[in-house]
């Protein structure tokens, strides 16, 4: 990083501050509804294990073809060593019944609890995120470590994979 780019400051273009996810600091918390009647973890619930979140929508189909099977496949690798949760969100603005998330919860074999992001999307812009699918991925100690937004095996998930991997050795 050249000094230009250290000094600069780009908070002075964030005027807004949406992004209130800062790399080596804790999660913030998140504003999520419950779907299935089950009740609303806060970030802090899991510390002692690091975390796998993934913004996703049903209406997106990055996030039914390949996000959503690797949340699952991470589960199913990785769940003794680490919790995975999911945050249906809709920058959008468009609601999904409950019918359809049910349905999609059973079609796309989703392994990992989710929850309704408030608002449609009010823990997308606390965390920054560019889209759906996004991850953030935070430490043991609740610290955000990583943040990607795709689905594109040879890109976000691989690099993805790397992050995780680095995390749990």
């Amino acid at each position: 990083m050249s000094k230009t780019e250290e000094n600069f400051n780009w908070n002075r273009y964030n005027r807004l501050e949406l992004s209130q996810l800062r790399l080596g600091e804790p999660l913030p918390h998140w504003s999520l509804e419950s779907i299935f009647g089950d009740a609303v973890p806060k970030p802090e619930d899991f510390l002692g294990r690091p975390l796998l979140l993934l913004f996703f929508s049903v209406g997106c189909p990055g996030c039914l073809g390949r996000a959503i099977p690797y949340a699952n496949r991470t589960v199913y690798e990785r769940g003794e060593r680490m919790a995975v949760l999911g945050i249906h969100t809709n920058f959008e603005g468009h609601h999904f019944p409950l019918e359809r998330l049910e349905a999609a919860r059973e079609n796309f074999h989703i392994r990992f609890p989710f929850y309704r992001d408030a608002n449609y999307d009010t823990t997308l812009l606390n965390y920054g995120a560019g889209g759906t699918p996004h991850w953030v991925v935070a430490d043991a100690a609740g610290k955000a470590t990583y943040s990607i937004f795709g689905s594109d095996p040879n890109n976000a998930l691989l690099r993805l994979d790397y992050v995780l991997h680095e995390l749990l050795l």
